[in-house]
């Protein structure tokens, strides 16, 4: 393992950023915690950083050598604001960017595809995360999470498609291999779980595990774009809904042995994480919070 100043890792306190942060920690890395608030995390360095205010990025690469990047949320062209952190990155010493992107966008693609395909022109060492949907949107905030909750309905313009969805405990353990090996990946990586599911599959294995009835109702594009939109901007919503139809011709429908490959274990299953996270945590009717 090679010796480092101190990985950076942007979006310290979000879903990936957090289990990066534990893990690098864990590992005895030197870790500068970068959040808009500047959250303490015992045991690494926090630092205020805010993708729109170029001010912060000083002192969030200031003694780093290696970069864990999450992009702004909801940014519809987040190269805007990252290609030039990352050139600032470049001429303050880092030598290693880790990107987080998404299975749906190749190199190119729109958003953080921008991103991805600038990477190599910037680090010699790199590797861009690909990761296929979170199971975590099943939990916290997040708007299934939400919809499972309050009215035991999933809500996609998905149809039969199937997913590939992966844990984040798993995207970040592959993250911090891409990290702190000796050699970068220099490619993009594909995560998945270890099987393709749709969302009929998931209300099913969520009804079976918690009690709590919870069915799939299929939306058209428009009636998905419309549901989002009132939440995020119409921009950002029609890109989503775009992904749910994406997923309905197949385009997720897939696995891949990434994480076995890079950590030396299988991911975890989608069974496995509704029965360590969801039970007791979702009401069922009748029943008094």
């Amino acid at each position: 393992m090679r010796a480092t100043r101190a990985t950076s890792v942007v979006g310290a306190t979000g879903t990936t950023g957090s289990r990066v942060v534990a893990r690098l920690l864990a590992g005895g890395h030197r870790v500068k915690a970068a959040s808009r608030g500047a959250t303490p995390v015992e045991g690494a360095r926090p630092v205020r950083f805010d993708w729109y205010e170029p001010a912060t990025f000083a002192e969030a690469l200031d003694g780093a050598d290696s970069v864990y990047l999450v992009p702004p949320l909801g940014a519809s062209d987040p190269a805007a604001v990252m290609l030039p952190f990352l050139r600032q990155a470049r001429a303050a010493g880092v030598r290693r960017a880790v990107l987080l992107s998404s299975s749906a966008i190749p190199a190119g693609g729109p958003a953080t595809g921008q991103v991805h395909e600038a990477l190599p022109g910037l680090f010699d060492e790199w590797a861009v995360l690909r990761p296929s949907w979170f199971m975590q949107n099943f939990t916290g905030s997040h708007v299934h999470a939400r919809s499972i909750r309050e009215e035991g309905v999933l809500l996609t313009a998905t149809g039969e498609g199937r997913v590939g969805f992966v844990d984040a405990d798993d995207i970040a353990a592959v993250a911090v291999h891409a990290l702190t090996d000796d050699w970068a990946p220099g490619t993009d990586l594909v995560l998945t779980g270890p099987e393709a599911l749709s969302y009929d599959d998931i209300a099913a294995l969520v009804t079976e595990v918690t009690g709590r009835q919870v069915v799939h109702h299929k939306l058209t594009f428009e009636q998905m774009r419309e549901r989002l939109a009132a939440e995020i901007p119409l921009e950002f919503a029609g890109l989503l809904a775009q992904l749910d139809r994406a997923i309905a011709d197949g385009a997720e429908d897939r696995t891949t042995d990434t994480v076995q490959r890079l950590t030396g274990r299988p991911p975890r299953g989608f069974r496995a994480f509704a029965e360590k996270e969801l039970p007791g945590r979702l009401p069922i009717p009748g029943q008094r919070r």
